[in-house]
């Protein structure tokens, strides 16, 4: 049994690994300031002996004795990390030092959970992690790819100087259930303006394209990486290189729901990525993981769990 600190445990993804090492016999701290996270999420959690929930925001230091940290916390829906955007950069340089400082107190492994959006716009494709990126320093999503850059420098300069165990793994798009139903994200919007028979709201010309995977293929890589000895410290792209334009998943998601919903165009967002592909080559050869849920059969677990958290029959 380990001792596990899970910052932003309590949001979406934090909450499915969470579970995971619960079930796998860990102890395990949930640390959130519930900003975009829920308690919902880890309810089923509560009153088990080896789970602990603790609000706090990781801008703040945060002692505990433990064996390894997965580090989350930082809301990833652009309507989220837009609202506040002096916070969300806080909340990833801040929460980046607080916890490689416990880290190095502690001796103990962290993981970063960073994003794609390392790539930004990106000039390369699919995205292999020795890509630096093409990245608008000063738009309004820069709050969340430059924060989420500089905490990965920071784990390097915390590895060179001072030893630290750092692991990183960059996040590709994501979808599955405990996604809050005004989420903002691909996924969830299109499934929840189809079951409500609303108009599916595609912004630019629907040709731009993203790779989607399901959450416990993503949980599963991270255990992996963490698993890794001391001389893995990635980056890794976890990520399902299945590519499908915005047209093509809201076509999916009409035919999977049915009903009479028709398409929107909007204007397309300043700075929103025309392509995203992971290159999985590393996490392949290095952690022997590749996704194994297809996206016909994730959608449907989530039109699923949100036709019940809308009670629609």
């Amino acid at each position: 049994m380990k001792r596990i600190l899970v910052t932003g445990g309590a949001g979406f993804i934090g909450s499915h690994l969470c579970e995971r090492l619960v079930n796998e016999g860990h102890d395990v701290i949930c640390l959130d300031n519930f900003y975009s996270g829920s308690k919902e999420n880890v309810w089923h959690l509560i009153g088990k002996p080896n789970f602990e929930l603790v609000r706090h925001d990781v801008v703040n230091p945060y002692w505990a004795e433990v064996d390894e940290i997965y580090n989350l916390a930082c809301p990833a829906s652009p309507i989220y990390y837009q609202h506040d955007p002096i916070q969300t950069t806080k909340t990833s340089v801040f929460g980046a030092f607080h916890m490689l400082g416990l880290a190095r107190r502690t001796h103990c492994k962290i993981l970063q959970a960073s994003t794609s959006e390392v790539y930004g716009d990106p000039n390369v494709h699919p995205q292999p992690e020795t890509y630096w990126g093409n990245v608008n320093p000063h738009g309004e999503r820069s709050c969340y790819d430059e924060g989420k850059r500089c905490a990965e420098a920071l784990f390097f300069d915390y590895h060179r100087l001072h030893h630290v165990r750092i692991k990183i793994i960059r996040i590709f798009n994501t979808y599955g259930p405990r996604m809050a139903i005004n989420d903002g994200r691909v996924v969830s919007n299109f499934v929840v303006q189809a079951l409500k028979g609303e108009d599916i709201t595609i912004y630019g010309d629907g040709q731009q394209t993203r790779s989607f995977q399901y959450v416990s293929d993503l949980i599963d890589g991270m255990t992996r990486v963490m698993a890794t000895g001391d001389d893995f410290t990635g980056p890794v792209n976890l990520g399902n290189p299945g590519e499908f334009t915005m047209l093509e998943l809201a076509e999916l998601v009409l035919k999977k729901v049915g009903g009479k919903s028709k398409l929107v165009f909007k204007p397309l967002p300043s700075d929103d990525p025309k392509m995203r592909r992971p290159d999985i080559t590393k996490a392949k050869t290095e952690l022997g993981w590749e996704p194994k849920v297809k996206l016909d059969e994730g959608l449907d677990q989530i039109i699923d769990y949100f036709r019940t958290k809308l009670d629609i029959r």
